[in-house]
């Protein structure tokens, strides 16, 4: 419904530019907001106040004509003038019924979806030297969730799980690997299963010994030179790694697959002329032995130059290299229209960087959108980054352990006489989304405070409440014998009833937001307001108990709408539903 309005005013607009009210190179963002009080319409518009000084006319004779402009909308009831200028529309309510009737039988929800593009999203992109941590979670899940949004508005999304799986450190993990197969192939196999360890003994083995230093340093060499042997030692090495993180992805019900999996090891062989590249345009400087790219934009305190080293004075790359390889594949390759970064805001000015000098160097087409979607940091109680009680990094895995645990001595509480069965299914869909939707639910530049007694509780903002609230919408029907609604009509009489279908109506304004800013918390936010209108309305207006077959149907058509709507909103967010809890 507001991006209908916003095409009417969009038609007024131009149709002022044909009449010389406005000048032809006029541009303004024409802005509609959900009106607070309803008895001053649904929506709002200050558009006559934006154009007051190019039209040369005061805001209210603004106002009058832009409504004398409008195009004719079965949509809008009645439009009225406001306070100083403002615009104020009502809805038809037999017109916002038929967009409900609609939604319930179309797979996007009568959504009109956007021009498909192809957007590239690189999220999760752990190191596979080491085990996933619960700093790998927002990069994963909230990128995860923006793919799904994306997905479901019929865009061709491509994802890409830029994994760290190249680099120096490597050759101390191989020559350990190495070690440990000599004396006990097993016993290589047994350490691996625990990445961390595995970690931690190579780095000691690298500092107390001189020989085991000397080989893993020419283990490197041999690497990156294309050498078989270390080529198998290197891929057997990361499908390990990586069957870690696919078993941590399965169990948050994440989207990424092996297939997805382009790590910087792909880009080994376009780094060399990566930097060709830069040096025949001329971009290239010499700085202590590295090469490096100072670009005028981008100056330190004192204003001095920036650099983005390229190469070091050793002849390694760096993250700057193979992410400028990645763009240009990204561009060229992969036909992009839109590459989605999801990396925390600590590397923001890294994008930056990068980015204007993709552009600078034509790596990337001109009309490629190039967007860092930084996120905050998962605090622990004292405000600092998330640890265990050692000060450790706390491995994901772990994390999701707790969290079931948890969630099982909840529902159990809730359910003392359920089967074990039950119970424990029950438990994995509540503590899995618990963690997920406590995450997601937070704007994303934001740091948050993680803890388990706020994301499992039944009440607010959490994913407990949402559950509960779906199970109480779908568990009417279970009530309900023969039912047929294929002849019923939604019909809005009731206040509680309009603001349900009101609230209804705004799923696909919602997931553009998603979209566009890659911000979940917004459609969290929307499904919590969701189900509390529902509420409201449930205790409004009896559905099974209506005065009457027709009201009672209409009623149902609007719980039917509300459950598709909370199960494909949560679905989004990567979160399971349940019938029963």
């Amino acid at each position: 419904m507001k991006s209908h309005i916003q095409s009417l005013l969009e038609q007024t607009l131009e149709s002022f530019k044909q009449q010389g009210i406005v000048p032809a190179d006029f541009e303004a963002r024409i802005q509609v907001d959900r009106t607070k009080d309803k008895s001053h319409g649904d929506l709002a518009t200050n558009l006559a106040m934006m154009l007051t000084k190019v039209a040369g006319k005061n805001p209210r004779e603004l106002a009058q004509l832009i409504i004398d402009t409008l195009p004719a909308s079965t949509f809008v009831a009645k439009v009225e003038i406001a306070g100083p200028g403002f615009i104020n529309f009502f809805i038809n309510d037999s017109a916002l019924a038929d967009q409900l009737q609609n939604a319930l039988n179309d797979e996007h929800f009568g959504i009109k979806l956007p021009t498909p593009q192809t957007i590239v999203v690189d999220y999760s992109s752990p190191n596979l030297a080491k085990e996933m941590h619960v700093g790998h979670l927002r990069s994963t899940i909230i990128g995860d969730s923006v793919v799904r949004a994306l997905e479901f508005l019929g865009h061709n999304v491509i994802r890409q799980n830029h994994v760290g799986d190249w680099g120096t450190q490597f050759g101390m993990l191989l020559a350990y690997m190495e070690e440990l197969r000599a004396k006990n192939g097993e016993q290589a196999q047994l350490e691996l299963s625990d990445l961390e360890n595995f970690y931690r003994a190579a780095k000691l083995r690298f500092d107390e010994s001189a020989e085991f230093a000397t080989r893993a340093r020419q283990l490197v060499v041999e690497l990156q030179s294309g050498d078989a042997y270390c080529n198998k030692l290197w891929r057997e090495f990361n499908d390990i790694s990586l069957s870690h993180c696919h078993d941590v992805y399965a169990r948050l019900g994440v989207s990424l697959t092996r297939a997805d999996v382009h790590g910087e090891s792909a880009y080994n062989a376009d780094l060399e002329q990566v930097v060709k590249d830069l040096d025949a345009q001329g971009l290239l400087t010499e700085s202590n032995g590295a090469k490096v790219v100072f670009q005028e934009a981008f100056r330190n305190k004192e204003g001095e130059p920036l650099p983005v080293i390229i190469q070091k004075a050793d002849g390694g790359y760096l993250y700057a290299t193979s992410d400028l390889a990645a763009m240009r594949y990204r561009s060229s390759v992969l036909k992009a229209d839109r590459v989605l970064y999801f990396v925390d805001l600590r590397q923001a000015l890294h994008f930056q960087q990068v980015f204007s000098l993709a552009k600078l160097a034509k790596f990337v087409r001109e009309d490629m959108s190039l967007e860092h979607l930084g996120f905050g940091t998962m605090n622990g109680e004292d405000g600092r980054p998330f640890k265990t009680r050692s000060g450790g990094v706390v491995k994901l895995v772990d994390l999701l352990d707790e969290a079931n645990v948890r969630a099982l001595e909840l529902v159990r509480s809730k359910n003392p006489d359920m089967d074990e069965a039950t119970l424990a299914e029950i438990a994995r869909v509540v503590g899995i989304g618990a963690v997920k939707y406590a995450d997601l639910s937070k704007n994303r530049t934001s740091d948050y405070i993680f803890s388990f007694e706020q994301m499992l509780s039944f009440e607010g903002n959490t994913a407990p409440y949402l559950l509960y609230a779906y199970t109480r919408v779908v568990g009417i029907f279970k009530r309900v014998t023969d039912l047929d609604l294929s002849q019923a009509k939604i019909v809005l009489e009731h206040e509680k009833e309009k603001d349900l279908g009101n609230k209804l109506a705004q799923f696909g304004e919602i997931l553009n937001r998603v979209v566009d800013k890659g911000q979940p918390h917004v459609l969290c936010a929307y499904l919590y307001e969701l189900a509390g209108a529902f509420s409201s309305f449930y205790e409004a207006c009896p559905v099974l108990a209506a005065d009457n077959d027709a009201q009672k149907n209409s009623r149902l058509l609007l719980a039917q709408l509300t459950a598709r709507t909370l199960q494909k909103g949560l679905n989004l967010l990567g979160i399971e539903t349940l019938e029963r809890m």
